[in-house]
């Protein structure tokens, strides 16, 4: 295509999008406010993910030792239990801790109180098991619990998957939502760019009539949905950008635990940006596509 006939696909493109006025604004604000809320889905889900992750990588089996009054007999029995949850295929890691650790956990943890039971520990010497993929956590344990010595497996299984499956409630609702504001907002560009080719549609059966190719006719459309598509991402990127940047700094610090902890505010941002103006557009073009495309047949 030359310099020449592109620029003047530019210009056409901009004037439609003057001579059309109420419906260019209504057609660009529906994909604001759609691509505003998809880029507050994109961070919020973005961050739910990673939230999950860190608790589904942090899930340890937490296995209880049964308790042999001969020292020898029970160091015995924590070796060879030891070496058979290592034996185990899905196991990544198996951590010893004494009763004395757990004790201090304990008092590290919930205060000074339970000092009073250094002299008579009432806990066991516990094995720390991580599973090499989380979902075989729950499998892991059942295998676990058949071995010798093992007075009780305990994992928090049932919490995970609670988190899961609200988190997955909160994904498929929104995903509905913001599929409907797409379809309305693509719906709005089709009306805008249908309404521009009713209203010009004298001038292009005489630029058919003296030899002009339906791609030059199409293409000025086709700019124009993209800069309604463009025009009406850059309000929630910025948005988007600032309103993350100012909620990152903020709660942070106030933020205690690796597995609560906010992503970084780049490269984060970047990506949703890029996500929000890739839709912009798909909605502009694909929105004016489908009007060009119908007209095209019509006339």
């Amino acid at each position: 295509m030359k310099y020449r006939t592109l620029q003047r696909h530019f210009r056409e493109s901009l004037k439609s999008l003057s001579r059309n006025g109420w419906m260019s604004i209504a057609s660009i604000s529906a994909v604001t406010v759609t691509l505003l809320l998809v880029g507050i889905f994109a961070l919020v889900m973005m961050n739910l993910n990673n939230f999950a992750d860190n608790i589904e990588n942090d899930v340890e089996i937490r296995v209880l030792i049964d308790i042999i009054n001969d020292p020898e007999e029970m160091k015995i029995a924590e070796d060879k239990l030891i070496r058979q949850v290592q034996s185990l295929p899905d196991v990544a890691e198996v951590k010893y801790s004494s009763k004395e650790d757990e004790l201090q956990i304990l008092i590290e943890n919930y205060g000074e109180d339970f000092s009073l039971y250094e002299q008579s520990n009432p806990l066991r010497n516990v094995l720390y098991v991580k599973a090499k993929e989380p979902e075989q956590t729950a499998d892991l344990a059942k295998k676990i619990e058949k071995f010798d010595h093992t007075y009780d497996v305990i994992y928090g299984e049932e919490k995970v998957e609670n988190l899961f499956n609200y988190l997955n409630t909160g994904r498929n609702i929104g995903l509905v939502l913001i599929l409907g504001l797409l379809f309305t907002a693509i719906f709005l560009i089709y009306n805008t760019i249908r309404i521009t080719i009713i209203a010009r549609r004298d001038e292009i059966e005489i630029m058919k009539l003296v030899g002009a190719t339906s791609s030059f006719v199409r293409i000025p459309f086709l700019f124009e949905g993209l800069w309604l598509g463009i025009f009406g991402s850059i309000i929630p990127m910025i948005v988007v950008s600032v309103v993350y940047y100012n909620l990152y700094h903020k709660l942070t610090p106030k933020i205690h635990g690796k597995m609560l902890q906010l992503l970084e505010v780049t490269p984060l941002i970047y990506q949703v940006n890029l996500i929000i103006l890739a839709l912009g557009i798909f909605i502009g073009v694909w929105g004016s596509f489908m009007s060009v495309r119908k007209f095209l047949k019509v006339y």
